[in-house]
């Protein structure tokens, strides 16, 4: 009898590890999944996860090649580009109500920040997200009468770091102007309601990463860089390009009269 209890415990064992090694092995591909049908409806834009790398044993992923497209009216390729992310996930808590993700790791986003008349592409990507962050929270109040509750996400670190954003616009004529993100670190994202939607928690995201693009910290930094061009943010913004346009001619002027002096000098 003892011996049949014992293989019965191994068998039990034995199923226990398969379930962990079949969850495990899964999470790439839901992340991905996820983040490509899910991405482009929340932020109206496009949105792309390239692959998805997860270690058996720790439970953790890897997340590379993340694309961030821009909005309609914008002419930069792409607003933001990630080459990693780190996930730890919760393994346990992928079959619950509520998925809890440790930590989130953002390693390094190449930001592109377009100014225009009336605002900046993250402005209007921010407006998309909270627009589908109230649209969302209305279907899911109708499916939960129909269904239940649906799946939720309980993130406990959220933190991106070295970001760089870069200023982009076609009168600069090629010339980049950078400055350097600020870190930024998040915690209990959805803590308070018992988890967030997706929208509501890539709406908390995305917010904070808004408020860090346009904080004292980068916009002095890039206002420097416009200073020698003659403008500055506020002027892209407000749609005063022809004060641009001219300090530009009036620096190509004075690098032709320089030209023309030292050959002078020079008896050419």
């Amino acid at each position: 009898m003892k011996k049949w209890i014992l293989i019965g415990a191994g068998v039990v064992v034995a199923l226990i590890i398969v379930a962990v090694i079949i969850i495990a092995t899964n999470i790439g591909p839901m992340i991905k999944k996820a983040v490509n049908t899910y991405g482009p409806g929340i932020t109206r834009t496009e949105v792309s996860l390239g692959d998805v790398d997860v270690s058996l044993f720790s439970g953790k992923a890897k997340l590379k090649k993340l694309f961030l497209g821009n909005p309609k009216g914008f002419k930069s390729s792409y607003a933001m580009k990630v080459g990693s992310i780190l996930v730890d996930i919760d393994e346990k808590s992928i079959t619950g109500d509520t998925i809890i993700i440790d930590r989130i790791e953002v390693i390094a986003p190449d930001i592109s920040y377009e100014k225009i008349k009336g605002g900046d592409n993250f402005q209007t990507i921010a407006k998309n997200v909270t627009s589908s962050a109230g649209s969302e929270k209305q279907v899911a109040k109708k499916e939960q009468e129909k269904k239940g509750t649906g799946k939720k996400l309980l993130i406990r670190n959220f933190v991106v770091k070295g970001g760089k954003v870069n200023l982009t616009m076609s009168l600069l004529g090629g010339k980049t102007i950078s400055a350097p993100l600020p870190d930024i670190h998040l915690k209990d994202i959805g803590k308070k309601k018992g988890g967030a939607s997706p929208a509501e928690a890539f709406k908390e995201i995305f917010q904070s990463l808004y408020a860090k693009i346009s904080s004292p910290a980068v916009t002095d930094t890039l206002n420097k860089g416009l200073k020698s061009l003659g403008t500055s943010l506020n002027a892209l913004g407000s749609g005063t390009t022809k004060q641009l346009k001219s300090a530009q001619e009036s620096a190509k002027k004075s690098a032709e009269g320089l030209k023309g002096k030292l050959k002078g000098l020079l008896g050419q």
